[in-house]
């Protein structure tokens, strides 16, 4: 055993620990990855949240051309192909933001960042999933081609939700920056 290792991994646990505190002041929630990125989706796409837990809705957008849609907000440090999904009738839209595209991620950092944003049609994507024979649920593999389809960022490709200057430069700032 290192005490200087563990002495120095106790000292960043503080540091991180006060940030934390400061984040959930921030967004009135604690600072767990799901509640940190519904927060950070919904003040750029206008998304009402909903207030109790729910496995299928995490809200709905308030403005828009989906006004009134329900979404189930997911973000993935990296981007796998790979999506939690639900059967959930009443979930119109799945907004997922990710980091960068992953080659592997063994014993690599993976930073909380925004690099790629995709808005799927819940019930269209599901009724294509299940047609091609595959498993839905946790870690359903999506193919690439659907993923090319969803993009609404940094490439627009889906025409259902084109982003405002606003809207891009807020997911521009949670890049994860050079050399990730």
């Amino acid at each position: 055993m290192s005490s200087a290792e563990l002495k120095a991994i106790a000292m960043l646990l503080r540091a991180r620990n006060a940030i934390d505190e400061r984040i959930a002041d921030v967004v009135g929630r604690p600072v767990v990855h799901g509640h940190l990125s519904d927060w950070i989706a919904a003040q750029i796409f206008d998304i009402e949240l909903e207030p109790a837990a729910n496995k299928a809705i995490d809200g709905f957008f308030r403005s828009g051309p989906l006004a009134g849609r329900t979404v189930n907000i997911k973000h993935y440090t990296r981007n796998q192909g790979m999506l939690d999904m639900t059967d959930a009738e009443e979930l119109d839209t799945y907004l997922v933001m990710t980091g960068p595209r992953s080659a592997g991620s063994k014993g690599v950092h993976r930073p909380w960042a925004i690099e790629h944003v995709f808005l799927f049609d819940a019930q269209g994507l599901y009724d294509v999933l299940r047609a091609e024979m595959r498993r839905i649920g946790d870690s359903t593999s999506v193919p690439s081609r659907y993923w090319q389809q969803a993009e609404i960022h940094p490439v627009s490709r889906n025409a259902n939700f084109p982003l405002s200057a606003e809207q891009t430069a807020a997911l521009e700032e949670f890049r994860s920056g050079p050399g990730v």
